[in-house]
């Protein structure tokens, strides 16, 4: 993990803004090296590690180096190193501190800070200046380069002129190391026969073990991500934004109010430390956001160093491209290619079976909900019948949620906007029921699931490209929150097909309200308003589908609506 550069691509773009000084570059880097040894110890650490540290207290600067002879000489050598003027120096590191620190937290993972920082040492040792020995904690600075005099201990003059004439030192230190090397081992071993070797085999198991659980930490952790799509007159018609912290999802609002004004509170955010907390492309998104608004029924996703967009328009969407790409340098813009249906479904089961596969017992469920949401459910055309790639994974999804207690979880279906807002609507409706039925047949507690049809209202892409009616046309999985239930659109929890005791046979016979349209004499119930209701499925479509026969449908579902 390469800590300084990481941090050179998140924190010096937020604190030099356009100013693309390399002095100042170069001073910062050294500065996050610095500033990485001295969080490396635990009692600085300590001091601030319950702290809610804001990203622009330029004040915690100051509590990391609590001696100010200290502080005044990391600005100093730094302005002198770097021939920066000295005020500018201080004013630098002390914007970098609460990013980088931020960062540093946010790459630690579970892991605690300081025992992170001390595992990846000779990650960032290297730019550890000398000078600094004074101000970080003892052993960070490196040793001398090889090829320089080490010391007068460790071997005498003599010794070493004789070999450096002979051309052969290193031949005659080979058989002394060994021997130091032997006698090590032999002390170890005798050690380890003694009744408590903990202070030989402790160190080196908690090392390593800190070193694999560091790895499977970073490894876990998704780019943050940002969706968005437009609409006619250069409308927000869809946001959605995968972040790891507020911090960062604070700042992609802000500059989302920034271009769409009002339509941002729209933008929905999953905020969870499985994503990162920096995106490369938050620093440009002022410049970004105004190109992409500008270019009606356009896609783009930004994710990690990477931004695709695609639009109806093939002209359009390559001036968008280099637009974009002129606005952010650092950033790989491209148009995203055809739909590849298959590779698209392949792919997908492929991340859901790798997301399964590390949730290990007893996962957070929204987790569960998020591997399960990345699997491709491809249903056929105006069909409700679960497609056989999906079973085997569905099978283990049963499986996960049985054996979890504390798992509910919403089933909600989507559609694009090919047919009518109605039609979707109950189209996305009898799809989430199906994979309902599918989990409760493969052994789910019904009570554990609930379903939700949102038709086409929610969508996430464009609908003015296949690419996007494709991503539309989905089923999500979310953690069951007791507010779903007063959705109209909901079926929460253990209810049926039935007519409710309360409840009409209605538009949405399945939800609280009765919200026909179609009026006739024979509704049991009324609505708010006192309207009299039919009690056809989809009064909107052309035949008569009541879940129940009643005086109007002799025919009972064969025969059109009747008309009044």
């Amino acid at each position: 993990m390469d800590i300084i550069s990481h941090l050179t691509r998140t924190v010096t773009p937020a604190v030099l803004g356009d100013d693309n000084n390399p002095a100042k570059r170069n001073l910062l880097e050294q500065f996050y090296a610095i500033f990485a040894a001295r969080l490396a110890d635990k009692d600085t650490y300590g001091r601030f590690a319950n702290e809610n540290i804001a990203q622009d207290d330029q004040g915690f600067y100051d509590r990391v180096w609590t001696d100010g002879s200290h502080r005044d000489q990391i600005s100093r050598e730094l302005a002198s190193q770097h021939n920066v003027d000295a005020t500018a120096s201080r004013g630098l590191v002390a914007m970098a501190a609460p990013l980088a620190f931020h960062e540093i937290k946010s790459l630690a993972g579970n892991t605690p800070v300081p025992q992170f920082l001390n595992d990846n040492l000779s990650n960032y040792q290297h730019h550890i200046p000398a000078w600094a020995a004074g101000v970080v904690p003892a052993g960070m600075v490196a040793s001398a380069p090889a090829g320089e005099r080490i010391s007068n201990t460790t071997s005498t003059a003599p010794l070493v002129r004789e070999e450096e004439k002979s051309g052969s030192f290193m031949k005659a230190l080979l058989p002394i190391i060994g021997l130091i090397i032997l006698g090590a081992l032999a002390w170890a071993l005798l050690r380890g026969c003694q009744e408590d070797p903990a202070p030989v085999a402790t160190p080196v198991a908690t090392e390593e073990v800190a070193t694999d659980e560091q790895t499977v930490v970073a490894a876990d952790i998704e780019p943050a991500s940002l969706t968005l799509a437009t609409g006619e007159a250069n409308t927000l018609y869809a946001c959605r934004m995968n972040v790891g912290d507020e911090a960062l999802q604070t700042n992609v609002m802000n500059a989302l109010s920034n271009t769409f004004g009002a339509e941002a509170d729209k933008c929905r955010a999953d905020v969870d430390d499985s994503f990162a907390a920096d995106m490369p492309a938050a620093a440009q998104l002022s410049s970004i956001l105004p190109i992409f608004q500008s270019v009606p029924d356009a896609n783009m996703v930004i994710k990690g160093e990477e931004i695709i967009v695609n639009a109806a328009d093939e002209g359009v969407l390559d001036q968008l491209v280099n637009d974009l790409q002129a606005a952010a340098p650092g950033m790989t813009v491209s148009a995203e290619g055809p739909l590849d249906l298959q590779g698209e479904i392949d792919d997908s089961l492929v991340a859901t079976d790798t997301a399964m596969n590390n949730l290990g017992e007893n996962p957070d469920p929204r987790d569960v909900a998020r591997a399960l949401s990345l699997q491709v459910i491809n249903f056929e055309l105006d069909k409700a019948i679960i497609p056989d790639a999906n079973k085997p994974y569905l099978d283990r999804a049963a499986q996960l949620i049985t054996n979890t207690p504390d798992v509910e979880l919403m089933i909600i279906g989507h559609t694009d906007k090919l047919a009518s807002n109605a039609y979707n609507m109950e189209l996305s409706q009898e799809r989430a029921n199906a994979v309902r039925e599918y989990l409760v047949s493969k052994g789910v507690d019904a009570s554990k699931l609930s379903t939700k049809g949102m038709g086409e209202t929610d969508p996430v892409a464009t609908n003015a490209t296949e690419q996007g009616r494709f991503r539309n046309r989905r089923i999500e999985f979310s953690v069951y929150d007791e507010s779903m239930a007063t959705d109209d659109n909901a079926v929460v929890a253990g209810d049926t097909q039935e007519m409710d005791a309360n409840m009409d046979p209605d538009l949405n016979p399945l939800d609280a309200n009765n919200d026909d349209v179609t009026v006739d004499g024979d509704d049991r119930m009324l609505d708010a308003d006192g309207t009299l209701a039919d009690p056809d499925l989809n009064p909107l479509d052309n035949n008569n589908d009541d879940i129940l026969p009643d005086s109007d449908d002799p025919s009972q579902g064969t025969d059109l609506d009747p008309t009044n």
